[in-house]
């Protein structure tokens, strides 16, 4: 075939092809949706261009799907809700036409999530915040997972920036849980951003770098730039903190490059203000003003009142710096009056000690002794908070001890419902005066039976149900394998099972990572068996897996399949770097008279030989 014929017989009509799929995609409204929501993260402008093509497309079709152009407009809401609120204001109402034909009642809580953004970027908190809370609302009624995690993050980011710290990272922690069911491993990686705000908010700057670092490390491997920029920033703030001021320089000059690169004007400004505030750290305050003058041409169409009031603080700074005590305490005053209104706690005690040295600086000891008696009083009051706050996330992370003073009460209730009945047994006895009577007095009997019946219900589940991981908690299983034991025919095997290296893994991840790993290898033990075979969580990392009529080999068999299982987990799934390993050992029966601690102790003797050995293996103990 000479070339010619070639051209026209296969690759012309090979590039027709291609060009018609490209158009065909070019005309899809939702694909043309799914690129856009997939850009917001990467690219804000083109997020924007192919929201705005998702409309053209939609108006040259008959019928247009009323629910792509509403999640087309949320689009555009969101990217103007930062930069233009007159723009946002008119995409918000457009929507609120489009809704009552929408089919996805859920959509309605991205309306009121926009609404709350464009009034958080104008410093109305308390607006914003009643926006958030509808909806949460919304989206729970609608029972629209996607929406009701989108607005947990909004309300619980706000929440920590108006110093309700242990409410904050309980909304983010299901946000959190929410995102990972549904599987966008983009938006786990800005909740993980959040609850680093948090503990940064807390104190706890080394925490938050960690979650930092995790959040990063997601943002690149999605091509995330836009989000990278903020965490970068973020990371910068938790280094300075920290004391490490090079680190902070290097995170605010990736974080300005990586604005730049996609024009993101507010991460510039962002990233600005932190070289400006290490530039004030180091007296430098020419290069802080320059830098603060870069800033503001930026962000001189951006509605972030609250980032306007922290570049208003370092330039109150380096003017103080400058000995420009005029100029220096008319910006710290204006920023005064933002983070005021934005009820920024943290920030306006900053604010509150420039002032006081400004004016210091000043001669002013007047105005000095008033600004550095509000900043003690405020200082004093976040302490009092954190404390607070500290105490409440313990007591939401470590709820166990809360579980077994409930399971006191019902014991208790218990006793008392059983006494309270002997009461009406007796009370029935003697009252037979009248029919009625009676019949109100069995009518109460049944009531009072129904809730023991419940009682002991709850009080068996709470008994022997491990918290975390819903398996069978350590009485339970070892329960199970005393009654095989003790039956006709006790021919049965164990496998002890411990996660290797799982302290490693919450040291450098974190416990709120070591509970979803604990939760995926429970989810993966149960995968990997059938009943009537038993599995049970014994404490910390280690399983007990309960086989009846079940030999060595066939046991060992079983392990490995669960090695294998465990050994396969993808480790994006668990937001830690190297694969998952579990090391088992097994025991099978040797006749009549074994017990429960036989069988533990030779499964534990295989389990030992399998870690010296190296880990992630199985050893079955034969003799």
């Amino acid at each position: 075939m000479n070339p010619t014929a070639l051209l026209h017989r296969v690759l012309l009509p090979l590039l027709l092809a291609v060009l018609a799929g490209a158009a065909q995609a070019a005309d899809n409204p939702r694909e043309l949706l799914r690129q856009a929501r997939d850009a917001v993260m990467r690219d804000p402008a083109q997020a924007r261009s192919l929201a705005e093509q998702t409309l053209q497309a939609l108006a040259t079709q008959p019928d247009s799907d009323t629910d792509t152009e509403i999640e087309a407009r949320l689009v555009l809401c969101d990217h103007h809700a930062e930069r233009d609120p007159a723009a946002a204001r008119r995409e918000v109402a457009i929507v609120a036409e489009l809704l009552p034909r929408a089919r996805r009642s859920g959509l309605r809580a991205g309306l009121q999530a926009c609404m709350g953004q464009i009034h958080e970027y104008a410093s109305d908190t308390v607006r914003a915040r009643a926006y958030y809370e509808e909806a949460v609302l919304s989206a729970e009624q609608a029972g629209d997972q996607e929406m009701l995690a989108d607005a947990l993050y909004l309300r619980g980011y706000l929440r920590s920036v108006q110093g309700e710290l242990a409410s904050a990272l309980a909304d983010l922690r299901r946000s959190h849980q929410l995102f990972l069911k549904l599987e966008q491993a983009n938006r786990i990686a800005n909740v993980l951003n959040a609850i680093a705000i948090v503990y940064n908010r807390m104190g706890d700057h080394a925490q938050a770098r960690d979650y930092y670092l995790q959040s990063l490390k997601r943002h690149e491997a999605d091509g995330a730039l836009r989000e990278q920029a903020v965490t970068l920033h973020n990371l910068g703030r938790a280094t300075e903190n920290l004391g490490d001021r090079d680190a902070a320089r290097r995170h605010y000059e990736s974080a300005l490059a990586t604005s730049r690169r996609i024009d993101f004007p507010r991460g510039e400004a962002y990233a600005l203000r932190g070289l400006a505030s290490l530039a004030n750290l180091q007296g430098d305050w020419r290069e802080a003003l320059a830098r603060l003058d870069e800033a503001e041409t930026r962000i001189r169409s951006t509605p972030d009142q609250r980032l306007q009031a922290q570049l208003l603080l370092q330039r109150g700074v380096a003017l103080r710096l400058a000995s420009r005590l005029g100029e220096s305490v008319q910006a710290l005053q204006q920023a005064q009056r933002i983070f005021a209104q934005a009820d920024s706690r943290n920030e306006l005690a900053q604010v509150y000690d420039a002032l006081a040295q400004t004016h210091a600086a000043a001669g002013d000891w007047h105005a000095a002794y008033q600004r550095g008696s509000d900043f003690k009083a405020e200082s004093d009051r976040l302490l009092r908070l954190q404390l607070d706050q500290r105490f409440a996330t313990l007591k939401i992370e470590f709820d166990t001890a809360a579980k077994d003073r409930e399971y006191a009460l019902l014991q208790r209730e218990n006793r008392a419902t059983e006494q309270a009945l002997v009461h009406e047994q007796r009370a029935n006895q003697l009252k037979v005066v009248v029919i009625g009577l009676a019949a109100v007095l069995l009518l109460a009997l049944a009531l009072m039976v129904l809730r023991q019946y419940r009682t002991s219900r709850a009080m068996h589940s709470l008994a022997l149900t491990d918290e975390l991981t819903g398996l069978p908690n350590r009485r339970a299983v070892l329960a199970r394998l005393q009654a095989l034991l003790a039956g006709a025919d006790p021919r049965c095997a164990v496998l002890l099972a411990d996660l290797d290296h799982f302290k490693r893994i919450n040291d450098e991840h974190g416990h709120l990572v070591g509970d979803e790993v604990l939760k995926l290898i429970a989810a993966r033990l149960t995968e990997a068996v059938r009943e009537p075979v038993s599995v049970g969580r014994l404490g910390g990392e280690e399983f007990l897996v309960v086989l009846p009529d079940t030999d060595l080999e066939s046991a060992r068999q079983v392990a490995e399949r669960i090695r294998e299982n465990v050994a396969s987990i993808d480790p994006l799934r668990t937001q830690i770097p190297v694969p998952l390993t579990i090391s088992l050992g097994v025991a099978a029966t040797r006749g009549e008279g074994d017990s429960v601690s036989d069988m533990l102790r030779r499964a534990d003797a295989a389990l030992y030989d399998a870690k010296r050995s190296g880990r992630n293996r199985v050893i079955a103990l034969v003799a």
